[in-house]
């Protein structure tokens, strides 16, 4: 279940970002209660997650994946061009996410 809301606040994350560019320096309404509801979403189930995970291990899933999903939602909906080294960092960040999980014994299997 701990990963159920790790997720659940990786994916408000990612959706209260992104609505950030939407609600254009909070002038527009509901990108603006959006980013508000995301956010405030995002940190409740995280609190929910950290019951059962250790924070660094925690937020390393919740920071790394919001970023590589943002990027996406960017590339996808505001056709934002990632160049190479971005794509790279991506990469690490993904290989990173994947090593904690497979590898430390700090992450709970």
């Amino acid at each position: 279940m701990v990963y159920v809301f790790l997720a659940l606040a990786i994916i408000a994350e990612v959706v209260a970002t992104s609505a950030l560019k939407a609600s254009q320096e909070f002038t527009r309404l509901w990108p603006s209660v959006t980013v508000v509801v995301g956010y405030a979403l995002a940190f409740y189930m995280l609190t929910l997650a950290l019951r059962d995970l250790p924070v660094g291990i925690a937020y390393a899933f919740w920071a790394g994946l919001g970023i590589v999903l943002v990027t996406l939602i960017g590339v996808v909906v505001y056709g934002e061009k990632p160049d190479l080294p971005a794509i790279l960092g991506l990469g690490m960040i993904i290989a990173g996410v994947a090593i904690i999980q497979v590898f430390s014994r700090m992450s709970s299997h």
